[in-house]
């Protein structure tokens, strides 16, 4: 059963479609796996015995023209998914069961795949640790003091764990990629509106994107595949000639025009990641690409136009939860009594301190100080880029400042962890793809990753020049299964 987990989303399907492995025995071995993996705090709700049930029906009437014949798979606890809890690592929605599903899984399940459970995650996505869920933090494979990254913590520990072949997360600011360069894994963060938001439980609307993550390239491509979809149910959502991204994948990468910026050359980077980039730099010159310079000279104001922008929409959406329709409700003396002790009581310390910014920022006397000027800011991000692919095709950047840090380190320093996010936010910003692949370690042993970046809706070029590194990287997880007595 261990060597099961231990295959690729693609070999998985091909194993199930050949009839060498059968939806059933692929599922009990994952479950199996998972149910010894409890340690790493991956899931916050396991639905293992439906799984097993909808496998068995699967093979009883299989459909093999499906990109997901009969695959299990867990998904981020952001995603509703109907008649399973969704709670988005929060009090304030433990008791929350969703009457719908959202698009993406709706995708998903009509492609064949069967429902694992649903993954851990920082409060309403609110973290770059995976330490603000209320259901504890999540563990990373690599090492038991390791936190996997945020917010998408539990569905990077869940794939390089190999709890689930392949998994979805979200990304406001970096959400998707920080894990999985902490975790060795891949995550693509698509293109703002190219997957439906219908169903994600909001952050910051602006922002917030659904994505793939998985063991390599090719796979986090199929996926994309499955869940880029256009949805009249999100009016963000836009209407575009999608890819057939694993069908039109290639490492013929020659004569692309990949760009360095020097803006993300930061004071105190330390060398191991600048020494990564320039490996990630000559990678892509083996493969036939021209590096070129360019600037991004707005960068600097990336981060600080993000933790206004973010915050101010978060304090919007977070609005509802109030106790009167869903969710958690506390005991108060009267209506006004009642919204106050329900949203203290429901909400962490990491989603208080970000809602009462972005009430500050909105509120009368401070809107064009702040909120207002921002906007303004984020246009001339995005206007940086946009005359950056004047000269390129794509950007090559770190995904991180660091590898993974211990839990705790950086729990009562905000401003530290925030700046976990300092080479995502931009891309965020911007509303364009960005993808991470592993690409070495550091001296410890540690997973370190690469950034790509591409033009909008791109999606299929920036996964081509990832599929193309990561052939010349080879890079092998350090994972010793120490969890697993």
């Amino acid at each position: 059963m261990s060597e099961i987990t231990k295959l690729s989303l693609t070999e998985l399907v091909e194993s199930i479609k050949n009839k060498k492995l059968s939806s059933s025995e692929v599922t009990k071995a994952f479950i199996e796996r998972s149910e010894k993996s409890k340690v790493l705090n991956a899931f916050i709700t396991e639905d293992f015995t439906s799984a097993l049930d909808k496998a068995k029906k699967f093979d009883q009437k299989p459909n093999l023209d499906l990109k997901l014949p009969g695959i299990p798979m867990a998904v981020k606890d952001l995603f509703c998914t109907k008649n399973v809890k969704t709670t988005a690592g929060s009090k304030i929605l433990n008791n929350f069961v969703p009457t719908y599903e959202s698009t993406v899984t709706e995708n998903i399940w009509s492609e064949g795949a069967i429902l694992l459970g649903k993954l851990n995650c920082d409060e309403f996505a609110m973290g770059s640790s995976n330490e603000t869920s209320f259901f504890g933090n999540v563990q990373n494979p690599i090492d038991k003091n390791l936190v996997p990254g945020g917010s998408s913590g539990g569905s990077a520990s869940a794939v390089a764990g190999q709890l689930t072949p392949i998994t979805i997360g979200t990304d406001t600011g970096g959400s998707i990629r920080q894990p999985a360069s902490f975790t060795g894994t891949v995550g693509l963060k698509p293109t703002y509106g190219s997957c439906s938001r219908y169903g994600i439980v909001a952050f910051a609307s602006s922002l917030d994107q659904a994505g793939p993550m998985a063991q390599n390239v090719k796979d986090c491509a199929l996926l994309q595949e499955v869940i880029s979809s256009f949805d009249a149910k999100d009016s963000t959502s836009i209407d575009f000639k999608r890819s057939h991204y694993s069908k039109d994948l290639t490492n013929n990468i020659k004569g692309k025009k990949i760009g360095i910026p020097k803006e993300y050359r930061v004071d105190g980077m330390p060398k191991e990641i600048e020494d990564l980039w320039q490996k990630g730099i000559e990678y892509v010159r083996d493969c036939g690409a021209e590096i070129i310079n360019i600037s991004l000279p707005h960068t600097s104001y990336a981060l600080p136009t993000y933790y206004i922008v973010a915050p101010a929409e978060a304090s919007s959406n977070l609005a509802r939860y109030d106790g009167v329709k869903y969710g958690y409700r506390a005991n108060g003396e009267n209506l006004i009594d009642m919204y106050e002790k329900t949203r203290s009581e429901g909400f962490g310390a990491e989603v208080q301190r970000r809602i009462m910014i972005g009430t500050y920022v909105l509120s009368s006397g401070y809107y064009d100080a702040y909120y207002l000027k921002a906007q303004k800011v984020r246009r001339l991000i995005k206007n940086d880029f946009d005359e950056a692919y004047k000269k390129v095709d794509a950007i090559l950047t770190p995904s991180t400042p660091s590898s993974a840090f211990k839990i705790g380190e950086k729990t009562n320093d905000p401003v530290s962890m925030y700046l976990n996010d300092i080479f995502t936010v931009p891309v965020n910003l911007a509303g364009l793809p960005g993808i991470s692949i592993p690409a070495g370690h550091d001296a410890k042993g540690y997973p370190l990753g690469l950034q790509i970046i591409g033009k909008a809706f791109d999606e299929q070029n920036i996964l081509n020049i990832a599929f193309a590194m990561e052939e010349k990287i080879n890079f092998k997880n350090k994972i010793t299964d120490w969890w697993i007595k």
